[in-house]
């Protein structure tokens, strides 16, 4: 079996909803059926021994993006990878003991 190189590139663009960050990666992708079911805490869509992780990732990730009042999402490509795309708001203060408690 051919060993693959993964890649992952990120970009970011202003709009009127504040910045928009996608994070693509060129992975085993993500089925469309198992879309919003990867943003549950400890939701794998795999075995440990298949790959690697807790199950808590995403679901973190959509915690602290919801904090702000906004959003994250993927764009599946089962075979071809998947893009994740969240908002941060603009003008927005962080202070690190909010992530803290």
């Amino acid at each position: 079996m051919a060993e693959i190189i993964l890649k992952i590139h990120i970009s970011v663009q202003e709009d009127k909803a504040g910045w928009t960050f996608a994070v693509k990666d060129n992975g085993i992708g993500i089925d469309k059926k198992y879309q919003k079911q990867i943003f549950g805490v400890f939701r794998r869509l795999h075995t440990r021994k298949e790959y690697p992780g807790t199950g808590l990732g995403l679901s973190i990730c959509q915690k602290i993006i919801e904090r702000h009042g906004k959003k994250l999402w993927v764009d599946p490509k089962p075979g071809m990878g998947s893009t994740f795309y969240f908002i941060i708001p603009k003008n927005v203060s962080y202070k690190l003991d909010e992530y803290l408690s």
